[in-house]
This record gives C-alpha cells, sequence and structure tokens, in this order.
C-alpha cells in the first residue's frame, strides 16, 4: 500500500484527475499547481473509499438498493439512506490505511507552528462536471482539531455520498451509481473575516463583461444558507470599476471561538453593517482573483474567497474553491443590455458547509 495512491497532497506534484481526487479535490490541486494562494492540505483519495467499500464488501448491496428507488417516494429514499450510511460509518477502516490517513493529517500539522483546525470536504466524482452543479449535495466539516475528530468526519463524508439529496439528485439527473466514488479534502482552515464567492460574469443575465462579488463577514455558511443578505457588487471586467454596489445587511457572522473549539453566531454592530465588508482594495484584488481563474481555466468561474484574519493585508486573499459557472456559460453571450442586478446575488455553485458543534 503506497501513500500516493490513497494519499496525494495539493502541492505534491500530481495529476488532478476527477477520478482520483474527485471534482474539490482535482480543482485545489489544480489550482496550487498554478501558484494560486490556496489553504495547504491533502486529499483522501478515491482509491481508500474504494478499498474501503471493497473491504467492507457492501458495494453490491448499495447498487441493488439504489437501483429499486423511486425517487419521488421521499420515506423509502430517506430509509435506504439511513441504513448506507449507517453501514458505510460502523464498518472498520482497514488499520494499514488509516495510518496512512493520520501520517498525511501529522505531515500538515508539521507545516505550522502549532496545530490548526482543519476543514474536511466531500469530494464525489460526480460533482462540478460542465453539464451538472454537483456543490452542496455531500457534507463538508469545518473547524475541525484533532486526528481523531478529522477520521471520523473522513468516514461521515464517505457516507454523504448517500444522503437522500445526493441520491435523488444523481437519480434526477441520470448520473449512475455504479462506478461513483469519494475522495475526501483535508485543508486547512481559514479563519475568515470577510468570505464570499466572485462569479466572472453577471448571474441575472450571462453578461461576461462584468464579474460579480457577494460579500459578508465571517464564514460564508450564513450567506449560503440565506441567513443574511451579502453585499453584492458588480464590476467591469476590464477596469475593475464599480457598476452597481449594494449593502447586504450583514446582521450576524459565524466566527471560531478558540475555547469551544467551533464557529459561533456573533451579531454585526450597526456601524459594520453599515458599511461595505469589502474596502476598494480587498474588492480589486478579489475581482483580480477571479479574472486570473478564468484565465486559467479558459471558462467563466465561480470561486469562493475569504480573507484569513491571521494573514497580513496583502497576503491574507485565499482561494478556497473555483469551478465552472454552469448556468450562463454554455450559452452565447448576451447582446442585450443589461439588467438590474438582484440583491443578494447567485449562490448555486457555493459548497454548503454542516457545521459540527462537538469538533
Amino acid at each position: 500500500m503506497q501513500s500516493n495512491v490513497y494519499i496525494q497532497f495539493f502541492d505534491g506534484g500530481i495529476e488532478p484527475k476527477l477520478e482520483n481526487l474527485g471534482g474539490k479535490g482535482a480543482s485545489l490541486v489544480t489550482m496550487t499547481s498554478a501558484g494560486m494562494p490556496v489553504p495547504p492540505g491533502f486529499v483522501v483519495t478515491t482509491a481508500q473509499f474504494d478499498a474501503f467499500m471493497h473491504e467492507a464488501g457492501i458495494t453490491a448491496k448499495i447498487n441493488q438498493l439504489l437501483a429499486e428507488l423511486d425517487p419521488e417516494d421521499m420515506k423509502q429514499v430517506d430509509k435506504v439512506s439511513a441504513d448506507i450510511r449507517e453501514d458505510i460509518c460502523s464498518r472498520p477502516v482497514p488499520q494499514a490505511m488509516r495510518e496512512l490517513t493520520v501520517g498525511a493529517y501529522e505531515s500538515l500539522m508539521n507545516r505550522f507552528d502549532a496545530p490548526v483546525p482543519v476543514a474536511v470536504r466531500s469530494s464525489a466524482t460526480a460533482e462540478d462536471l460542465p453539464d451538472a452543479s454537483f456543490a452542496g449535495q455531500q457534507d463538508t466539516y469545518l473547524w475541525l482539531d484533532g486526528v481523531k475528530a478529522v477520521t471520523e468526519h473522513i468516514r461521515q463524508c464517505w457516507a454523504s455520498l448517500y444522503t437522500s439529496r445526493a441520491i435523488i439528485y444523481r437519480l434526477k439527473n441520470n448520473i449512475p451509481d455504479e462506478g461513483l466514488s469519494m475522495a475526501v479534502v483535508v485543508q486547512k482552515m481559514v479563519n475568515s473575516r470577510v468570505s464570499g464567492v466572485a462569479i466572472t460574469m453577471d448571474p441575472t443575465n450571462g453578461d461576461r463583461s462584468k464579474i460579480t462579488i457577494d460579500s459578508s463577514y465571517g464564514v460564508g455558511e450564513m450567506v449560503v444558507s440565506g441567513q443574511v443578505t451579502p453585499d453584492n457588487i458588480v464590476l467591469d471586467k476590464v477596469t475593475l470599476a464599480v457598476v452597481t454596489d449594494h449593502l447586504g445587511d450583514k446582521h450576524a457572522e459565524l466566527v471560531p471561538d478558540a475555547d469551544a473549539k467551533r464557529l459561533v453566531e456573533r451579531d454585526v454592530d450597526a456601524e459594520r453593517r453599515g458599511r461595505r465588508s469589502l474596502t476598494d482594495t480587498e474588492l480589486t484584488a478579489v475581482a483580480q482573483m477571479a479574472k486570473r481563474a478564468e484565465k486559467h481555466y479558459k471558462c467563466p468561474q465561480d470561486i469562493e474567497w475569504a480573507l484569513d484574519a491571521d494573514l497580513p493585508d496583502g497576503e491574507n486573499l485565499l482561494l478556497l474553491q473555483s469551478r465552472p459557472e454552469t448556468v450562463h456559460s454554455s450559452k452565447p453571450a448576451p447582446q442585450t443590455a443589461q439588467q438590474p442586478v438582484v440583491p443578494g446575488g447567485y449562490f448555486s455553485g457555493f459548497s454548503t458547509p454542516t457545521l459540527n458543534p462537538s469538533a
């Protein structure tokens, strides 16, 4: 058993193959190789998931259960989902395989002066495909400390390949379950002071001469879940001049609680709510990063970004994810005049994390 088969670091010089790393993992490796500012981490590859499933001997049973499902029968889907996930979470991980994961986690921690929290993120082979926006169908766990929490949540990410929402999504989009696999990303957690998304077009009308940025305070989960309305800014893609600028309410933020070792919700005071969450300099930097991602991938991008409170200004903007924009990018560029921008923006490509208060 070789570690380069089951564990691959973002900066390990590997080829970013979707079938090995899943959509998210392949993207992070690609962005790291391109010199973009990605928080460090590694991928528990699909080879490890496949080996675990083979060892557990449950693949044939799972395929049979899924083949008999009616996507409109939610009660049946929920029961099958719960049974499959329980099966995956209760089976032992082979010791040699577990030791490789533990070694990778310790190697990542050795890059820092002290242990740092990590995010554990699902990376399915069916996500972020050109013809399907699969983001958010599996789980992400934030602010995990220690190898026990990390290994437990890797297992939960494996099981999340079979959540009810993921099963139904695949059924309704004709994505086959046979051959489907799951990689898991383990990545240094960003202490987000401000975070959001940027799309290298105007998603309200597909205008590719614009960049649209949504931003709010803290970790981006509250934006994604619709709990807060972010700032929404549209810029000219060439000059980076602001075209429209809508202040969101931004009444709350998710921030780390060092003592509780988890994310907590905190009210945002009136002064911060009343101003834009990004300075002009930061806004320009986010737009430039989005343009760089689009240039690298050669198609419109939907990126996740964050400003890390632990890093100095000028070095604190980090790229968390970049995926193809799937709603408008396959259509011809529109010839009509610009339509009004809807405050709150477009978040269909932004992964929804599942927070774990006990981590």
